[in-house]
């Protein structure tokens, strides 16, 4: 079929994040690893982004099974320089440097906005696929206390009273907002979305 496979990966620091059975790296990761198979059983090349705030690797799309393992490596070992999100950024890269149509997996939490123009921009050019993944806890905060928190991407460190149930739904209004941005901004544009808890299977 000689398809382009482009699997975009947020580093973010945010994906350094689980309370349940694994990170939401981890889960990236191991879809990542599946999705890189299914192609080359396909005879389709795969390429592999990762992203931050900035694109932090690119290694273009190629066939084959040696190919894979690298990008397998990559993404086990890979330690990003920075600790935010810009989607925007790595959609005009994609833009940019895609010159032949390819089937995109976008992947990531989403905790970003004003993207949407640029997702608009890709998938007339090219099949764009969201899985957002997220953590039970930010969906559901649960009454743990008086907890402390960390900011990773912004490298700050609070307390949150989650037995206040406003404080609870506060928090997941929140990541609801997020999602619910990144859920209509490329279902406006034609693209398909998937929603991913850690702690669920996905196949």
């Amino acid at each position: 079929r000689e398809l382009n496979m482009m699997l975009v990966i947020d580093f973010s620091s945010s994906e350094f994040f689980g309370t349940k059975s694994c990170l939401k790296k981890e889960k990236l990761i191991e879809i990542s690893a599946v999705l890189a198979f299914s192609a080359i059983k396909n005879n389709d090349k795969v390429g592999l982004i990762l992203f931050t705030n900035k694109v932090e690797l690119y290694i273009p799309a190629k066939k084959g099974r040696k190919h894979v393992l690298r990008i397998i490596r990559e993404l086990v070992n890979f330690n990003p320089e920075n600790q935010k999100t810009d989607i925007n950024n790595v959609l005009i890269y994609l833009n940019n440097i895609l010159k032949k149509k390819s089937i995109i997996f976008l992947m990531s939490d989403f905790i970003d906005k004003n993207y949407q123009k640029n997702v608009n921009i890709i998938s007339k050019k090219h099949d764009l696929i969201g899985v957002c993944v997220l953590d039970s806890f930010e969906q559901k905060v649960k009454n743990i206390g008086f907890s402390p928190f960390y900011d990773s991407e912004n490298n700050k460190h609070f307390w949150l009273d989650t037995s206040s149930k406003k404080v609870r739904e506060q928090v997941m209004e929140s990541f609801n907002n997020y999602f619910n941005y990144f859920k209509k901004s490329f279902q406006k544009s034609g693209s398909d979305i998937i929603k991913i808890n850690t702690d669920d299977p996905y196949i």
